[in-house]
C-alpha cells in the first residue's frame, strides 16, 4: 500500500548517503556521526524507540490496571498486539533509519560546503535585499528596537533552541502514535525531503548568514543560549577550516535556506492536517511564526533564507503527501484526515 512512500524514503536516504560518501572521497575527508540531541545517531535511534515504547506502554498499563502489578502485563500484551503490529513496526524502523541516514548525510555535506564550493559567498546580495525590504534599515536593528534586547532575547532563544529536540521527538511521535499509518509516512517522507532540499540550497547559494558576516549588528543582545550557540558554531567552523578540527568535528554554518523555518512550518502543517486538537495547532503555528522572528532577530538568516525555507516546507509537505496517498482538497488548510487505510476510516483517523 505504501510502495511510493517506501521508494521515496529509501531513495532520498540512499541518494544523500551516496552524495556524502562521494563528496568525502573527493575531498579526502571522513564521514562522521555528529553529536546531537541524545548523542550520536547510532544511540539516538534505539533510545527514541525504547523511550517511545515505555511512554506508550507504561502509563497505559498503570492506568488500566489501576496500579495492580499482576494486571499490568496483560495490558502490555494487548497493546503490543493491537498497536505494535508489523505495519507499525515497519513504519517506525523505516522512518527513523531513513531519516537518520538522511540527517547524518546532511550534516556531513553541510560540513564539506566551504571546501567543496570554495570561499565565495552570497551574503552581500542577500544583505542588500534585506535593506531594500526594510527601507534602508536592517531587520535586526528594527527588531531589536521594537522588541528590546533583554527579556525577549531569552524568550526567542528558548523557542529557537527548542528546535533541536523537536525534530527527533516530533518524528518519533508521528511514527508511533498516528492512528492513521499513512500520516506517519507523510511526516517521515516530508522530513527527509526537507533536509535533502535544504542541503541542495546550501550548495546552490552558499552564505554564512548576517550574524556571522555582519556580527556587529548583534553586539547589543543579552548573552543567551542562542548567542552562545552561534559563538560555538563560529569557533567550530574556524577549527575545521584552519586547524583541521578534531575527530568527529563538523562545520555547521550555512545560511540559505533556513531549515529552522522549513521544519517548524512542516510540523505546523502536519498538525493542521492530521491532528484534531485545536490548541496544538495554535501552539505549533505560534512556534513557526516566533522561529521566523528569531532567525532575523539573532542574525541566523536573511529574509530570503526564510522565504526559501517556506518554499522547501511546502514542496516537501505536498510531495510527501502524494507519496503517502493523501487527497488534498481545494479549500486550503484542513484539519481533517485526507486519506484512509483498511483499518482506519477517514472519519475516525
Amino acid at each position: 500500500m505504501y510502495r511510493r512512500a517506501y521508494a521515496l524514503l529509501l531513495g532520498v536516504a540512499l541518494l544523500m548517503a551516496s552524495l556524502a560518501v562521494l563528496t568525502a572521497t573527493s575531498l579526502d575527508k571522513q564521514i562522521v556521526d555528529p553529536e546531537g540531541f541524545l548523542g550520536p545517531a547510532y544511540t539516538r535511534v534505539p533510545l527514541l524507540i525504547l523511550g517511545a515504547l515505555l511512554l506508550d506502554m507504561l502509563p497505559r498499563a498503570v492506568w488500566v490496571s489501576r496500579g495492580k502489578p499482576r494486571l499490568m502485563w496483560p495490558v502490555v500484551v494487548e497493546r503490543w498486539r493491537s498497536h505494535w503490529n508489523r505495519e507499525r513496526l515497519t513504519l517506525v524502523v523505516m522512518g527513523l533509519v531513513c531519516f537518520y541516514i538522511t540527517y547524518v548525510s546532511y550534516r556531513n555535506l553541510k560540513s564539506f560546503l566551504p571546501e567543496a564550493m570554495g570561499t565565495e559567498k552570497y551574503d552581500r546580495p542577500l544583505h542588500l535585499l534585506d535593506q531594500a525590504l526594510f527601507l534602508g534599515s536592517e531587520p535586526a536593528v528594527v527588531l531589536h528596537a521594537v522588541l528590546g534586547t533583554g527579556v525577549v532575547a531569552h524568550f526567542l532563544s528558548f523557542i529557537y533552541l527548542a528546535f533541536l529536540p523537536m525534530v527527533p521527538l516530533g518524528l518519533t511521535a508521528w511514527l508511533i502514535w498516528s492512528r492513521n499509518i499513512s500520516f506517519g509516512y507523510w511526516f517521515a517522507t516530508s522530513q527527509t525531503l526537507a533536509w535533502s532540499l535544504g542541503t541542495a540550497s546550501y550548495y546552490a547559494l552558499p552564505t554564512l548568514g548576517p550574524g556571522f558576516e555582519y556580527s556587529w549588528l548583534y553586539n547589543d543582545l543579552d548573552n543567551t543560549g542562542t548567542t552562545q550557540l552561534m559563538d560555538s558554531l563560529y569557533n567550530g567552523r574556524e577549527a575545521v577550516l584552519f586547524w583541521d578540527g578534531f575527530d568527529g568535528a563538523v562545520q555547521s554554518v550555512a545560511g540559505f535556506a533556513s531549515l529552522h523555518v522549513a521544519i517548524t512550518l512542516l510540523v505546523a502543517l502536519m498538525a493542521q492536517y492530521t491532528l484534531r486538537t485545536r490548541w496544538v495547532h495554535w501552539v505549533l503555528w505560534f512556534n513557526f511564526v516566533t522561529t521566523v522572528v528569531a532567525t532575523l532577530y539573532f542574525g541566523w538568516h536573511y529574509v530570503a533564507d526564510d522565504i526559501a525555507g517556506v518554499a522547501i516546507a511546502l514542496i516537501s509537505f505536498y510531495i510527501g503527501g502524494l507519496a503517502s496517498g493523501q487527497k488534498f482538497d481545494r479549500h486550503g488548510l484542513a484539519s481533517h484526515p485526507t486519506t484512509t487505510t483498511s483499518k482506519v476510516p477517514v472519519d475516525d483517523a
